[in-house]
């Protein structure tokens, strides 16, 4: 925020730095296509954040109060970094432990083709309204849904795209869930009437969403894999020890999550538990794994272990297709996206700290006057926050902030501005690259944010419907009918 002693920016100068990012953006994926996101994306987002830099100067801010911003801007995203390292390390664990093969063994039998886009919709959707965490979902049950997807000659995209569909259904709906706590805080609301009130928007967008995968998936032509069914089955059978107890480290993280303890604990117990049932289970696994007889068996036992937390699993068939599926994992994996997130926090802080951020916010408030319009700004300004400050709690906080009090002035229940605030800060967020939810489940999932957005059916339709109803005035609540 600009203090009293700087100028304040005009709204050009809001815009050049934005302007500046989509251009870059632009030539980012013309030159490097799908690599864009290692490190071309980056420099796009430093680049644009040193403008707004450079504009914070010119209007009499010193460096060493943006940096001090950019410093703590940063800070905001440390606890997904953290998550992110600590996700690595659980699937190269898991993998190794046998989970995520033992995951894979019994839902290749029970998961059909033709219905299994809609099927992952719903089987994650229950799993984060149960737990209250897209992030966990993605990152346990999504990854195996992924190597099925592989592994069925499916489209790992759609899969993406189901996966996060079902997933952000689930949190967004979940009174566990901490967005699903934090828009009606912000706004005044009460927890369970913001979830009912949401109710009339989110469960229509998850049915269109599930009728859509389910055309898609009886309409498709799963292609021919290197692998089929049977063949896939007893690579992880011959492979693996295929156990029921593999499966333990999954109840276990979904247990903690479910009872709420902090994200980066339930996955790194979930991880260390992995090790513990890769040492009970998996003995032969880890030493084809390790492949030094010289070494003791406690010390094959520990760099096995150890090589899969920092570096992944790997395997080595002789199958190339299914060496492929389940050579996965580690915090080394997650390196990357981290560096995104650290890009994309800086240019949002950089906006923020210069106060371009708000001048931008402000302008669009000034231009909402019904109250159809008013509920596209704030669907706009959330999407915008996503796009600027690359935080999905950004894109929530801020415009439930800046907007409280204009639902106040024109009479409409803050229940209102809640549910709106989650229809679009919440649900977009991870169809941005840079956005940490975004980084967060290409890293996590393995496929681009790029190639799988299109098919998040219900993040795009969600915030459509809450504009209709905005437009129409359906279920749009006043404070005398509250």
């Amino acid at each position: 925020m600009v203090d009293s002693q700087s100028r304040q920016p005009s709204i050009l100068q809001a815009i050049i730095p934005i302007t500046l990012l989509i251009v870059l953006l632009y030539v980012s994926v013309q030159l490097y296509g799908s690599d864009s996101s290692y490190g071309a994306n980056q420099i796009a987002l430093i680049l644009a954040a040193s403008v707004a830099i450079i504009i914070g100067l010119l209007n009499g801010q010193s460096w060493k109060e943006l940096e001090k911003g950019i410093v703590e801007g940063i800070s905001l995203a440390m606890g997904a970094m953290l998550i992110l390292l600590m996700v690595g390390a659980l699937i190269g664990a898991w993998i190794l432990a046998g989970t995520v093969p033992t995951m894979i063994y019994y839902g290749l039998q029970v998961l059909s083709p033709e219905y299994f886009y809609v099927a992952s919709t719903v089987i994650c959707a229950v799993v984060s309204l149960s737990i209250g965490s897209s992030w966990t979902t993605a990152g346990t049950i999504g990854i195996s849904l992924i190597v099925i997807a592989e592994s069925l000659g499916l489209d790992p995209a759609i899969t993406a795209g189901a996966i996060i569909s079902g997933a952000y259904f689930g949190d967004k709906m979940s009174p566990l869930s901490d967005t699903t706590n934090l828009a009606p805080a912000i706004t005044g609301t009460d927890l369970f009437t913001h979830i009912r009130h949401m109710v009339w928007t989110t469960l229509p967008s998850l049915i269109i969403a599930m009728i859509i995968f389910t055309v898609i998936g009886l309409r498709q032509d799963p292609s021919e894999t290197a692998l089929g069914l049977q063949d896939t089955l007893k690579l992880i059978d011959d492979n693996f020890n295929v156990s029921i107890w593999s499966l333990v480290p999954l109840l276990a993280v979904f247990i903690m999550a479910f009872k709420k303890v902090p994200a980066v604990a339930t996955i790194l117990a979930g991880a260390l538990l992995g090790c513990l049932f890769a040492v009970l289970l998996q003995g032969n696994v880890i030493e084809k794994f390790v492949n030094n007889p010289e070494l003791s068996t406690a010390a094959v036992y520990i760099s096995g272990i150890w090589t899969s937390l920092f570096s992944g699993f790997s395997i080595s068939t002789g199958v190339e297709a299914f060496d492929g599926l389940l050579s996965r994992g580690g915090m080394s994996s997650m390196l990357n996206t981290i560096w995104l997130i650290i890009c994309a926090m800086t240019f949002g802080a950089a906006m923020e700290k210069t106060g371009l951020l708000q001048k931008l916010v402000h302008s669009i408030i000034g231009m909402a006057k019904s109250t159809g319009s008013l509920i596209g700004s704030v669907l706009l300004t959330c999407i915008g926050m996503n796009l600027i400050a690359s935080d999905q709690y950004i894109a929530i906080v801020l415009p439930g902030r800046m907007y409280r009090a204009e639902f106040k002035r024109r009479g409409l229940d803050a229940k209102n501005l809640s549910r709106t605030l989650e229809d679009a800060g919440t649900i977009t967020s991870p169809l941005i690259p840079w956005n940490t939810c975004g980084a967060y489940m290409a890293g996590t999932l393995g496929v681009a944010t790029g190639a799988y957005w299109i098919y998040c059916f219900f993040n795009l339709i969600n915030p459509i419907v809450s504009f209709i109803y905005g437009l129409i005035n359906f279920k749009i609540t006043k404070v005398a009918d509250a």
